[in-house]
């Protein structure tokens, strides 16, 4: 089935019913989880027949933090904060079952510690996505958010390159997962 998502994905087929086998259809729970599995729930993700999908947040969970001139909404950690950065580009909101990046760029956090004066853009937290038993599974990826600072080239939509992404020691974080189901 692998195979055939990828080739359907690459040739612009159809995915919704591939979207379905996958448990990804309707509305789901969006789940930060802690080293020992504690799940955060912070939101939900509509996905609709055609592969797009909306994303809304649990805002009332998070505290609202005006840092480096810009305001954030954070979860309050003993020691770290994980505050949600808004895509400010383009973004088509549009997944399948090759290509979840859509969703990865949606899911956009930056850390801080608890006592922190501002926030530091190369502080990024990039959720790799994988499809995992009928949910996605992120996989959390270290980022330098400065990436983001200048508005991408007409065209391109993914100013975050794999090569920007480096895997990160889950021991060194406190929201080191992200399941949605």
């Amino acid at each position: 089935m692998t195979r055939f998502c990828t080739l359907a994905g690459a040739l612009g087929l159809m995915t919704a019913p591939l979207m379905a086998q996958e448990g990804l259809s309707g509305t789901k729970t969006i789940y930060l989880l802690e080293k020992d599995a504690k799940r955060h729930e912070i939101g939900q993700v509509d996905f609709a027949d055609d592969g797009t999908y909306a994303v809304r947040l649990h805002e009332h969970l998070f505290e609202d933090h005006f840092l480096s001139m810009r305001p954030f909404k954070c979860l309050e950690g003993n020691e770290k904060q994980w505050c949600y950065v808004p895509y400010p580009y383009a973004n088509n909101r549009r997944i399948d079952s090759a290509d979840l990046t859509d969703l990865e760029y949606d899911l956009l956090f930056l850390w801080r510690g608890a006592s922190d004066y501002g926030i530091n853009m190369w502080n990024g937290v990039y959720y790799s996505l994988s499809f995992e038993a009928n949910h996605l599974i992120g996989t959390l990826n270290e980022v330098d958010m400065d990436v983001l600072s200048a508005p991408p080239e007409d065209g391109e939509m993914r100013p975050i390159k794999s090569r920007d992404l480096h895997e990160a020691d889950p021991d060194s974080h406190w929201l080191p997962g992200l399941i949605i189901e």
